[in-house]
């Protein structure tokens, strides 16, 4: 066990702490919800304190017992938790229901996070392949954005939630919404890996002092297989990884984590059987400077979840859903 005291921990903008490094619980379509929580409840033992949930990954009531069991023996309390989950597209308009649903499932009282999953509600259905498309979907909507937004203000100014972060957002869509905000937001979480940097997105969150949370921090090789393309960088097989790697006598993985916690993101890997080591990461000796700045030159612009799925009718292609030009496809009122 990894004595969570001695993870260290992130300023929030709005004053709390927040872990370093979490568990993700996304199965990728490849993982059951049952395999999940027990990774969950393996992690709660070894020292995870920082669990980021989605009610769209269908697990959050398998997760809410493996919370309960944990509270009850006396693992751990509440407060020492620090739980997020995320709206799912088809609830923007639907936010507290959606909120409450979670809470209940998670069997955790509020929230410490709750983002907003995608900024749009384009919905699609569990398990579809990369060609579906909902036709009800829409471009980027500054008005459709902000209304969900100010539902999860409420929530906090209820307590069921304490803090608010974004998700899969762009410098354009920051740029459209971040005035119209009453409560800033504290986090947003990001595709952030060694082959794919998003450096100026990356340094725009931080100008702002909202701190970037990182998925995918290995490169997700079991990501759903309508993600995957030929073209697709395998990160830990980067020679000038694997290089570190030997040198430190450990996985790429861990290589991957210490970078991006240097950097200074949150990554929130998740894994079946390599959890404890993934949270060592967090405690045991930092890369060299020299080190940091080959992984630097790793930048490859190797999207990985392109997003495909959620396209509108009229949108050229999944470019359009990340603003390469600077603008925002669709929008009508940005």
């Amino acid at each position: 066990m990894v004595d969570p005291r001695t993870v260290p921990a992130f300023s929030l903008n709005n004053g709390l702490s927040i872990p370093c490094i979490g568990m993700g619980t996304f199965g990728s379509d490849r993982v059951t919800a049952n395999e999940v929580a027990e990774a969950v409840a393996g992690g709660l033992r070894a020292g995870y304190r920082l669990f980021d949930c989605a009610a769209c990954y269908g697990n959050e009531a398998e997760i809410g017992r493996e919370f309960r069991a944990a509270m009850d023996e006396g693992v751990i309390v509440r407060k020492d938790l620090f739980i997020m989950s995320k709206v799912w597209n088809d609830m923007h308009r639907h936010v507290a229901e959606s909120c409450k649903k979670t809470i209940a499932d998670l069997q955790c009282d509020y929230l410490d996070m709750l983002f907003i999953h995608w900024p749009f509600p384009n919905y699609h259905a569990p398990f579809c392949d990369v060609n579906s498309r909902n036709p009800d979907s829409k471009p980027f909507s500054v008005a459709e954005f902000v209304d969900t937004y100010r539902q999860i203000e409420e929530l906090v100014d209820q307590g069921l939630v304490r803090s608010i972060g974004i998700s899969n957002m762009t410098i354009p869509k920051l740029e459209a919404v971040l005035d119209k905000l009453r409560i800033k937001p504290a986090a947003c979480e990001s595709e952030l890996h060694p082959c794919f940097q998003q450096q100026d997105l990356f340094d725009y969150l931080k100008e702002h002092d909202i701190l970037p949370i990182g998925y995918m921090p290995l490169g997700s090789p079991r990501r759903p297989e309508r993600d995957i393309l030929p073209e697709d960088i395998d990160d830990m097989h980067m020679p000038e990884l694997m290089a570190i790697a030997k040198a430190h006598d450990c996985h790429p993985a861990i290589i991957c984590l210490k970078w991006a916690l240097q950097r200074g993101q949150l990554p929130i890997p998740f894994s079946v059987h390599n959890y404890e080591a993934n949270l060592r990461a967090a405690v045991t000796e930092k890369l060299t400077d020299e080190e940091m700045s080959v992984i630097a030159t790793l930048e490859r612009n190797n999207r990985l979840v392109k997003g495909q799925v959620f396209l509108w009718a009229g949108a050229n292609d999944w470019h359009d859903l990340w603003d390469e030009d600077g603008v925002i496809p669709g929008c009508t009122d940005c």
